[in-house]
């Protein structure tokens, strides 16, 4: 597929203002071709003044018009499933047919939300109807329904090229919402951003939308993101990302003359903690499967569990063998970006620095960013003693945490920040210790999961990929799930409406047949 590397703002191919910049191939270390337009604040403004434009008109689309634009989407990305993927893999070292993988994820998801807005749900449509005999004072009546916060930027994320990036779950739930998008996509892969915006518009076009619903754009340092978060068109922004990143925009975003939400996903490592009956009785067989969980996508994975805490004792042993074993056989692999490997590297480093040991290693090496796998091991006073021993390290190692006792097990759960997951492996005879870690890990995480790991995530109604920070800036929401479209939306109530002004969703006989509470039932 041949790529033209221009910024995509609405219909018009945009051309360098800024400068060029090529794409990486990590396995080689090489730069690839062709050169990729850097955008500034004036491509910033261009696009949040056609998503502007557009906002209205797309908010107000019907439901099924917007439902079939969605599944038009998830069409276009399947039809450019195999280029995609190829030059997806040439930009992250990652295996095609993983990245064909994520193809069939952020179409899955499209479809998804497309029949999130056909059962209208997420409209939370309520009727208080009007009271005129009430005494002392008649009731008027009161309609509310959530409409689009308006034009949203979102930020591509690196690890996951296409499903956490300008095709992933951020850009179809805000659709969905009925939200216009500027997409900043991320310069480690600007050819498969590329490949994704075009498909992405070429839908808006079959279904005749206003060329303002999506653009991409893209920029060198961090100025074109300053720009995206201060633009006053801007109403919301999503980030994945380091705590570092997220925190500088959710700041920023804080100072502006109207104050914007941030969305972010920042930081977590997964807990996992195995209780005595279950150490015992399948030690060796968790430890296997936490470090295969681990090493997945090079540990480049926002679910990655990176933190196993055991009490010494019968089945400890099993597990550090097991553990040791599968992380000593794996080899080294080709990491995204020289950037994410040298922080990886130093994050090491400083655990090892504040007294973590290195039990095994895997696989030498070969190639300038190839990440070598690591278990490292520290005992439970140390491990509460060191707060940058609970600092994930983004990359393909873990901290096994071996403790005295139940209490110095819950000391450890009450010392960790917020996270986007915890896991716990338990026996029936494990339940009173289990009851009294869950009220712990419920504070520090959004997503709980018993005798399984946390990675892969399904993505459903039920879905959490959140918590309290630093996992995100907002705990009350997820990022991925059907439930993620609630970042986009905010309500509005109609009071004393006729019933030809009211949105079509709220009058009286119901048109489109939604689930609405009405009088509270």
């Amino acid at each position: 597929m041949k790529l033209t590397g221009n910024l995509i703002i609405g219909a018009e191919d945009v051309p360098a203002t800024e400068g060029t910049m090529k794409a990486l191939n990590p396995a080689i270390n090489q730069l690839i071709d062709p050169d990729f337009a850097l955008g500034g604040a004036a491509q910033v403004h261009q696009a949040a003044t056609l998503a502007d434009e557009a906002f209205d008109s797309y908010s107000h689309t019907s439901l099924a018009e917007r439902a079939a634009f969605l599944e038009s989407i998830a069409a276009n990305l399947e039809a450019v499933r195999e280029p995609l993927a190829a030059r997806a893999a040439l930009e992250t070292g990652l295996p095609a047919v993983q990245l064909e993988g994520e193809v069939t994820r952020a179409a899955t998801q499209f479809r998804q939300f497309a029949e999130v807005v056909r059962r209208g749900r997420f409209l939370q449509l309520a009727i208080d109807p009007a009271q005129p005999d009430r005494q002392p004072r008649p009731r008027t009546d009161h309609r509310l329904q959530k409409i689009a916060i308006g034009p949203v930027a979102i930020f591509g994320a690196s690890n996951f090229p296409i499903s956490y990036s300008v095709a992933g779950g951020d850009t179809a739930s805000a659709l969905a919402a009925g939200a216009t998008v500027i997409l900043k996509a991320h310069n480690a892969h600007p050819g498969a951003s590329e490949i994704q915006a075009r498909a992405i518009r070429k839908a808006v076009q079959q279904h005749g939308l206003h060329d303002g619903v999506f653009s991409m754009v893209r920029g060198s340092g961090n100025t074109i993101g300053e720009a995206l978060v201060d633009h006053p068109l801007i109403k919301a922004v999503t980030f994945t990302g380091s705590e570092h990143g997220g925190m500088a925009l959710y700041r920023r975003a804080q100072l502006r003359p109207d104050p914007i939400p941030v969305f972010t996903e920042m930081t977590s490592i997964n807990p996992t903690f195995i209780l005595p009956a279950a150490l015992a009785e399948r030690g060796a067989q968790i430890g296997d499967g936490f470090s295969e969980r681990m090493l997945v996508n090079v540990g480049q994975a926002c679910l990655r569990p990176a933190l196993l805490v055991a009490i010494k004792g019968a089945g400890v042993e099993a597990l550090r063998e097991a553990m040791a074993k599968r992380v000593a056989e794996a080899p080294a692999r080709t990491m995204l970006t020289p950037g994410i490997h040298g922080s990886y590297l130093n994050g090491l480093a400083a655990m090892e620095n504040a007294g973590a040991r290195r039990i095994v290693q895997g696989s030498p090496a070969h190639a300038d960013v190839d990440g070598q796998s690591a278990l490292l091991e520290v005992d439970g006073q140390r491990f509460l003693s060191e707060a940058v021993l609970a600092q994930e390290v983004f990359g393909p190692s873990a901290l096994l945490v071996t403790v005295e006792d139940e209490d110095q097990l819950l000391a450890v759960a009450r010392s960790l920040k917020g996270q986007l997951s915890a896991a716990v492996h338990l026996e029936e005879s494990d339940l009173p210790l289990a009851q009294r870690l869950l009220p712990v890990l419920e504070r520090r995480t959004g997503r709980i999961v018993v005798n399984a790991f946390a990675h892969p995530q399904e993505v459903t109604y039920a879905t959490v990929h959140g918590g309290p920070f630093p996992a995100t800036s907002d705990s009350r929401f997820t990022s991925v799930g059907m439930t993620s479209i609630d970042r986009f939306l905010r309500p509005v109530a109609y009071q004393g409406f006729p019933d030809a002004l009211l949105p079509e969703a709220l009058r009286e006989s119901n048109p489109l047949q939604l689930v609405r509470l009405v009088d509270g039932q």
